[in-house]
């Protein structure tokens, strides 16, 4: 009796023991499996977008050697070597890139504006009707689908070189972005607050107000500030097709094979864009908190 008593507990042990030894051998078949599957998907997906290895590693010293380029002057000495030449154009490169800023912040406004307006309308618990709802959704999703480039390209067609062309299309792309954004925001508020109001008989437009506004305005400020980093980026890219700021700069110098303008313009871009980022992240951290912050 002892010794049957005493081999029980080995012989569970040993049934435990297989069977974690069977599910981690399942687990590691899955993984494998699913490494395979996204291996083949990674394979199919580079053919049909005709990427050649080959033709990668071949022209890869071309590449390079630009690189190589934009970090030389003209006399052949490395662009660290005099700040003074290298940057000889940095008071009309702050400005344009000040009337980047400039662009970034009115086109953000006045599509963050249009988000608030319309997102209470798309947002599924908070909209007054579903074809209303239908018809606001499909009009976010075409602002943010197209391209903010092909916006621009379009405006300054119609309106001429400038800035004006570059705050319409980021205020284009911004309403249709930051809209889904916000609308995402409301369907997660809690609606009790909303009963409660339209219990009194108050509007839906006092319900919003009063009920809604107060909940999501912190989110959207969030999203809104994040959206001006992004945007800073897009007007310095929108100046390529004539829409106003430093990027008109930018694709002048690169046209011309002005190596060292090209080097410093993106730098004076990058180091822009770094302290934007930085400073938008610690606002958010101070006005929402660390999760706003993360």
């Amino acid at each position: 009796m002892t010794t049957a008593v005493s081999i029980l507990p080995e012989q569970q042990l040993a049934v435990l023991n297989a069977a974690y030894r069977q599910a981690v051998a399942r687990r590691r078949l899955r993984l494998l499996f699913g490494a395979a599957v996204f291996a083949a998907a990674l394979v199919l997906a580079a053919i049909g977008a005709e990427v050649n290895l080959r033709t990668l590693f071949t022209y890869f010293g071309n590449f390079v050697s630009y690189f190589d380029r934009i970090f030389t002057l003209d006399s052949g000495q490395r662009v660290w070597t005099d700040v003074g030449e290298w940057m000889w154009g940095w008071r009309k490169w702050l400005k344009m890139l000040g009337e980047t800023l400039l662009i970034s912040y009115v086109g953000t406004l006045i599509g963050a504006t249009l988000a608030f307006g319309l997102n209470f309308f798309a947002a599924e618990n908070t909209s007054p009707a579903p074809w209303l709802r239908f018809v606001v959704r499909r009009l976010l999703e075409f602002a943010r689908t197209v391209p903010g480039i092909v916006f621009a390209l379009v405006f300054v067609i119609a309106f001429g070189l400038g800035p004006m062309a570059g705050v319409l299309a980021i205020a284009i792309h911004s309403t249709g972005a930051l809209g889904k954004l916000f609308s995402e925001i409301v369907e997660n508020a809690d609606m009790k607050p909303v009963e409660g109001i339209r219990s009194t008989g108050a509007s839906w437009l006092s319900c919003m107000r009063f009920a809604v506004v107060p909940q999501v305005t912190a989110g959207y400020a969030s999203y809104a500030l994040l959206r001006f980093e992004i945007n800073v980026r897009e007007a310095s890219v929108m100046g390529f097709v004539g829409a106003g700021g430093i990027g008109q700069e930018l694709v002048v110098a690169i046209r011309k094979f002005y190596y060292s303008d090209v080097s410093a313009i993106l730098l004076t871009i990058i180091v822009t864009v770094f302290i934007i980022d930085i400073t938008t992240g610690w606002l958010r951290g101070r006005l929402f908190g660390k999760e706003a912050r993360t």
